[in-house]
């Protein structure tokens, strides 16, 4: 199993990779990044903290794990991997695609669902990615990858981000019941490093978004000006 970076390139693309705010924040974020991509998670740094329910940490969960766009995703990667005759005892042809995309589709599905959801339930932390919103480009790039190891408890706290790295590893080891050909250690690494490695890339995504957002309402004001 060969690692395949195009495939984290379609993940920013398309997939739920979760940014909206609690119901009580003051400030709105856009439900949609690019007007595509599900923005349910996302709550700015600046804010007040203010704890969510579990219940509340479950629907976001919910809500990423069965967008449209999370469809998009599983077809994408189900046509990648059928290029490359991924997992080859699925064959090809009709059948051997839906079997991927049935497989791509609940990696998406539970990953979100563990990480975002049960996971931050369970154990009382925060699923939510906490945008820094000013400061030098890099100094936000890195804020937004080290989110992958850090989050919040609900007490305010940080601490190591047990449900990013938890919730995806059980995910990764129940793959390995419709995965027959890459149950071993190296080949669940590297399933599990493409999926955090992924939501790293979403955070930064995140993280920028507002700002690519002004950016182009400034260029279209300025062009109905002229």
């Amino acid at each position: 199993m060969t690692f395949r970076y195009p495939l984290l390139a379609v993940s920013l693309l398309f997939t739920g990779l979760a940014a909206a705010q609690d119901v009580q924040d003051v400030q709105q974020e856009d439900k949609r990044i690019f007007g595509v991509i599900p923005n349910n998670r996302t709550t700015e740094a600046s804010l007040p903290f203010q704890a969510i329910s579990a219940s509340r940490k479950m629907n976001i969960a919910v809500k990423d794990s069965f967008a449209w766009p999370l469809y998009a995703t599983t077809g994408a990667f189900a046509s990648l991997y059928q290029l490359e005759n991924e997992n080859p005892s699925f064959g090809q042809g009709v059948e051997g695609y839906a079997k991927r995309l049935a497989a791509s589709f609940a990696d998406q599905a539970m990953g979100n669902m563990l990480s975002e959801g049960v996971i931050p339930a369970l154990t009382h932390q925060d699923p939510r990615y906490f945008r820094m919103g000013q400061g030098s480009k890099l100094g936000r790039t890195w804020y937004a990858v080290s989110r992958i190891f850090v989050a919040k408890m609900d007490s305010g706290r940080s601490t190591f981000n047990f449900s990013e790295w938890g919730g995806n590893s059980i995910a990764v080891a129940a793959s390995n019941a419709y995965y027959p050909d890459t149950r071993n250690v190296s080949d669940n690494v590297e399933k599990l490093l493409l999926q955090c490695g992924t939501d790293a890339l979403s955070n930064v995504l995140k993280e920028f978004w507002p700002d690519v957002k002004r950016h182009f309402q400034s260029k279209k004001a300025r062009q109905a000006s002229n």
